[in-house]
C-alpha cells in the first residue's frame, strides 16, 4: 500500500515538474469589473460576458452581469484581453484591455454589430469535458452519442462512473453517490433510481456536474454528488424545442420531448413535457453453490428472463416574477408517473450434495408497477447591494408514492417436467407514500476586501409509509403470510446551519466552510410492533485552497467530512421476490456512513487535470447477496455496514486535438479500494485490488455540418468487498447533421459489438455464487431536434431546497 501512494505521488510530482520547465515566469492574479449598457441606455442585465485571451483568441472565463449590467472577473493573470457579450443573440465584442492591476473598467456601451451565424457557433461551442470550481462537468451537446438515449445510458457511459448490475452508481470508486436533478436529490437508490433515469430523455439533459468533494454549502449526504442539469432557455421572448428520437435495440424504445419558455421584462414563463416509452430486458445466469462445514451439501443453476415496458410522463411548469431589480419571486410545480410491468421467466435446476441434478422449480413473475411523485417549489431572491449581496430562500413539498403488485407462479418438477407437489403462489400488495417538507435560507456577501461570506440554515422534515401484505393463494383463496408481510413508518428531521468564506490572495485562494447538522429520526415496524429511535449531531468541516504556479499551472487541495445515511429504500424491511429462495429487502439497523476526503488536482492551461485522492469511510455501506441467518438456501440482497473502506485514487483528464478534423478528450480512473468487515461469517481485512476505468471520445469533422463520434470505454477487473467483478468493454458510435433551420438529425449505435455485460463472483463462508447479466444495451437510435423561437438572456431559474432529502425516498417516480 505504501508503495502505491509514493507512485502515484511520484507520478504527479513528475508531471508537475515537467510542465514547469522553462517556465519562468510567475503572473500575478487580479480582478476586472464593470458595468455594461446598450445604446439606449438600458442596462444589460443578466447577460453572458466572455473574456478572451487575445493573442490566440482562446476564451479565458465566461460570467453573468447582474439586474445592473454589473460584472466581475476574479483571478485574471495580467495580460491584453478582448471583452465580449452576447446580446440579442449576437456575440458582439465590448472593447480591447491590457490588465497590470486591478481594473474597473467603468460604464461601457454595447453597439449592436450583426454577425454571420456561423461565426457565433464557433464562438460558443464547448468541450465535451470542462472543470469549474472543483467540478468536472459533461456537456452532452458536445457529444453525439448522448442524443436519442436515456439520462441513465449516458451516466453509464460517462468518465470515472461504474453502475453495476443492480443500477447502483459510483464515481471515482465511491459508492453511496447522491443524483441530484437541477439540484434537488432524487428520492431513490438503486433499480428504483435507474427506472427513474431510464426515463429521462437524453435529449432535455443540458449538462452533467460532478461534484467528488462538495464544500460544507451543500447538504452533507452522500460521499460525492452528481448533478443533472436540464436544459432552460435564456432567451427573451417566446423560444422552445421539440425533439424525437426512435430506438431499436432487441425491443423498441422511443424518447419525446417539447420546451416552452416565455419571458419579458417582468416574469418568465417556462414549461416542458417529456414521454419516453422503453421496452428493455434483464437476463440474469446465476450459480449458486451452497456448503456446511466447507462440505458441499447442493446447489441451484437458475435463468432468469424479465422483461419490462416502461411509460414515463414527465411535467414542469413554472414561473418567475421580476418585481424590480432587487425582488424575485419565483414557483415551479412538477409531475412525473411511470407504469411499468415486469414479466419474469425462472428457470431453477436443483442439484444435491453428490451434484446430481435431482429436481427443478419454474417461476413466473406477472407484476404491475405505478411509481408518481409531485412536488412545488416556491423561491425568492433579494439583493441588497452591488457587491453580491443576496439572501435565497426555497420552500420545498414533495410527494411521492408507489403501488405494485406482484402474482408470482412456483411449479415443483421432477426429472421427468411432472409436478410432483401443488404450486406455490404468491401475490404481493405493496404501497408506499413519503412526505417531503424542507425549508432553507442562503445569504450570500462580498465585504470591500473581497472576502466571500456565505451562510445559512435549512430545516427538513420526512415522514415514510409502506406497507407491504403478502399472501398465500396456493388454496384458491388469500392466506396472509405474515413472515413475508410488513408495515414499517419512518420518521426524519434535520436541522442545519453552515458558514463559507472564501478570498484570493494574489496567486493563492482559499475556501473554508464549516456545517452542523442535527439528525432525529424514529422508525416502527407495526406487524411485529418493534421500534427503534436515534438522535445525533455531526460536524462537517470543508476546505479548499488554489494556487496559481504561473498562466498555465495551478494546484488546488480539497478536504471535506461527509456522511451518508441510509436511503429509506435501504431501511425498508420490505421483500422483493425473484423467487422463492431469492429475494430482496431493506435493513433498518443501517447506521449511517461517515467519510474523510483528500483531493489533490494539478490544472494545465486548464484543459489537463490530474488530481490525487485518498478517503477513509466509517461504518461502510455496501450491498451484498448472502445466505440468509435462517435458511443456508434462501439468498437475500441486502445493504450491510462494514467496518471501513479506504480509497486511494487517480484521476487524469486529457484532451488531445490530433489534426483540424480528429480531437479527443480521454480520461483514466485508477484506484484500489480496500474494504474491512465482517457479514454473513464471513471476515475481510483490506480486500482490494488495484482498479482503472479508460474513456476516450473522438470527434471527427466531415464537413461543417457533418460530424461523426466514436466513444470506447474499459473497466478492468474490480474487487467490490465480497464480488470480484470481470473487465467490460464497449465502443459506441454516431454521427450528426446540422441543418440550416436550426435543427439536427443524429443516428447512434450505442454498444456496437454487445459486449458491455457483467460477470461477476461473490463467495462467502459455506456459499459462492457466479452470474452474468445482460441487457438490451445494443441500441441503433435516430433522434432529431428543432429549436425555434426569439432572443436574449435570461439567468433566473430556481430549483429548490430540497437537497439532500429527495435521494434516498427509495420510491421511484420514473
Amino acid at each position: 500500500m505504501t508503495r502505491l501512494i509514493l507512485w502515484l505521488a511520484l507520478l504527479l510530482v513528475t508531471a508537475c515538474q515537467t510542465q514547469l520547465l522553462g517556465q519562468n515566469s510567475v503572473t500575478e492574479k487580479v480582478t476586472l469589473s464593470g458595468k455594461l449598457i446598450a445604446e439606449n441606455n438600458d442596462k444589460i442585465a443578466l447577460s453572458e460576458v466572455f473574456l478572451y485571451q487575445t493573442e490566440n483568441n482562446i476564451l479565458i472565463k465566461t460570467e453573468l452581469t447582474n439586474e445592473n449590467g454589473e460584472f466581475v472577473f476574479v483571478g485574471i493573470p495580467k495580460g491584453n484581453y478582448t471583452l465580449k457579450t452576447n446580446w440579442k443573440d449576437e456575440i458582439i465584442t465590448v472593447t480591447s484591455i491590457t490588465i497590470q492591476s486591478e481594473t474597473n473598467l467603468g460604464t461601457l456601451t454595447v453597439k449592436t454589430q450583426p454577425q454571420q451565424l456561423q461565426e457565433v457557433v464557433v464562438e460558443r461551442k464547448k468541450p465535451f469535458i470542462e472543470r469549474s470550481e472543483g467540478k468536472m462537468i459533461l456537456n452532452l451537446d458536445s457529444n453525439i452519442g448522448s442524443a436519442g438515449s436515456s439520462a441513465f445510458e449516458v451516466l453509464e457511459k460517462a468518465p470515472s462512473v461504474n453502475i453495476d448490475d443492480n443500477d447502483n452508481i459510483s464515481l471515482r470508486g465511491k459508492n453511496n453517490v447522491l443524483v441530484q436533478i437541477d439540484g434537488k436529490l432524487t428520492p431513490m437508490t438503486g433499480t428504483n433510481l435507474g427506472n427513474y433515469l431510464r426515463g429521462i430523455p437524453s435529449n432535455a439533459v443540458d449538462k452533467i456536474e460532478f461534484i467528488t468533494n462538495p464544500s460544507s454549502k451543500y447538504d452533507a449526504s452522500g460521499t460525492a454528488i452528481i448533478n443533472i442539469k436540464m436544459k432552460k432557455d435564456k432567451r427573451k421572448g417566446t423560444n422552445g424545442s421539440v425533439s424525437v428520437a426512435y430506438g431499436q435495440g432487441v425491443y423498441p424504445k422511443s424518447n419525446n420531448g417539447i420546451t416552452l419558455n416565455h419571458r419579458n421584462k417582468k416574469v418568465a414563463l417556462f414549461g416542458n413535457y417529456s414521454f419516453a416509452y422503453r421496452e428493455g430486458f434483464n437476463k440474469l445466469l446465476l450459480v449458486r453453490q451452497f456448503y456446511e462445514n466447507n462440505n458441499f451439501i447442493g446447489a441451484y443453476d437458475q435463468d432468469n428472463f424479465l422483461k419490462m415496458d416502461f411509460r414515463n410522463h414527465i411535467g414542469r411548469v413554472g414561473m418567475d416574477y421580476y418585481v424590480n431589480d432587487k425582488h424575485t419571486f419565483g414557483i415551479s410545480v412538477n409531475k412525473v408517473s411511470n407504469r411499468f410491468n415486469p414479466n419474469g421467466e425462472n428457470a431453477t435446476d436443483v442439484y444435491d450434495e453428490n451434484n446430481v441434478l435431482s429436481s427443478r422449480f419454474r417461476t413466473s413473475n406477472r407484476s404491475k408497477d405505478h411509481w408518481q411523485n409531485h412536488s412545488v417549489n416556491l423561491n425568492h431572491k433579494v439583493v441588497l447591494d452591488t457587491l453580491g449581496t443576496e439572501i435565497i430562500t426555497d420552500f420545498d413539498y414533495a410527494d411521492y408514492g408507489n403501488k405494485t403488485e406482484q402474482n408470482f407462479t412456483t411449479r415443483y418438477l421432477d426429472l421427468n417436467n411432472v409436478e410432483f407437489q401443488n404450486p406455490y403462489l404468491l401475490y404481493g400488495d405493496v404501497n408506499g407514500d413519503l412526505d417531503i417538507f424542507s425549508l432553507k435560507s442562503d445569504f450570500v456577501t462580498t465585504f470591500k476586501n473581497k472576502l466571500k461570506l456565505e451562510s445559512g440554515y435549512k430545516t427538513s422534515y420526512v415522514k415514510a409509509d409502506n406497507n407491504l401484505a403478502f399472501f398465500d393463494r396456493s388454496s384458491g383463496i388469500n392466506v396472509f403470510d405474515p413472515t413475508k408481510s410488513n408495515h414499517f413508518i419512518y420518521k426524519e428531521n434535520i436541522n442545519a446551519v453552515y458558514v463559507n468564506s472564501s478570498k484570493t490572495f494574489g496567486k493563492w485562494s482559499a475556501q473554508l466552510g464549516l456545517r452542523i447538522e442535527n439528525t432525529n429520526i424514529t422508525g416502527e415496524q407495526l406487524v411485529d410492533n418493534t421500534s427503534f429511535k436515534n438522535s445525533y449531531t455531526q460536524l462537517f468541516p470543508s476546505l479548499f485552497v488554489s494556487y496559481n504556479l504561473n498562466d498555465k499551472n495551478s494546484l488546488e487541495f480539497n478536504y471535506s467530512r461527509r456522511i451518508a445515511r441510509p436511503s429509506y429504500d435501504q431501511l425498508n424491511p420490505f421483500k422483493f421476490y425473484l423467487d422463492p429462495t431469492t429475494y430482496k429487502e431493506g435493513n433498518p439497523f443501517l447506521n449511517p456512513e461517515t467519510t474523510h476526503s483528500l483531493e489533490i488536482t494539478h490544472v494545465l492551461n486548464q484543459k489537463i487535470y490530474t488530481t490525487l485522492n485518498f478517503s477513509r469511510t466509517n461504518n461502510n455501506i455496501a450491498e451484498v447477496i448472502a445466505p440468509s441467518d435462517t435458511d443456508a438456501q434462501v439468498t437475500i440482497q441486502t445493504n450491510k455496514n462494514l467496518d471501513t473502506f479506504d480509497l486511494y485514487g487517480l484521476f487524469i483528464v486529457m484532451p488531445l486535438e490530433f489534426t483540424k478534423w480528429w480531437s479527443s478528450t480521454n480520461s483514466i480512473n485508477g484506484y484500489y479500494g480496500a474494504y474491512s468487515g465482517t457479514i454473513a461469517n464471513t471476515t475481510i481485512q483490506n480486500k482490494g485490488n488495484f482498479n482503472y476505468n479508460m474513456n476516450s471520445v473522438n470527434n471527427f469533422k466531415i464537413t461543417k455540418s457533418f460530424t461523426s463520434e466514436l466513444t470506447a470505454n474499459y473497466r478492468a477487473r474490480e474487487i467490490y468487498a465480497f464480488m470480484d467483478v470481470n473487465p467490460i468493454w464497449f465502443i459506441n458510435l454516431g454521427f450528426q447533421k446540422k441543418f440550416k433551420n436550426n435543427s439536427s438529425l443524429k443516428l447512434v449505435v450505442n454498444d456496437v459489438f454487445y459486449t458491455n455485460r457483467t460477470t461477476a463472483d461473490t463467495e462467502f463462508t459455506n456459499y459462492k455464487e457466479g452470474f452474468k447479466v445482460s441487457r438490451d444495451t445494443r441500441v441503433a437510435i435516430l433522434s432529431y431536434t428543432y429549436n425555434f423561437g426569439t432572443s436574449n438572456n435570461q439567468a433566473r431559474r430556481r430549483t429548490g431546497g430540497a437537497d439532500d432529502l429527495k435521494q434516498r425516498a427509495g420510491s421511484s417516480n420514473g
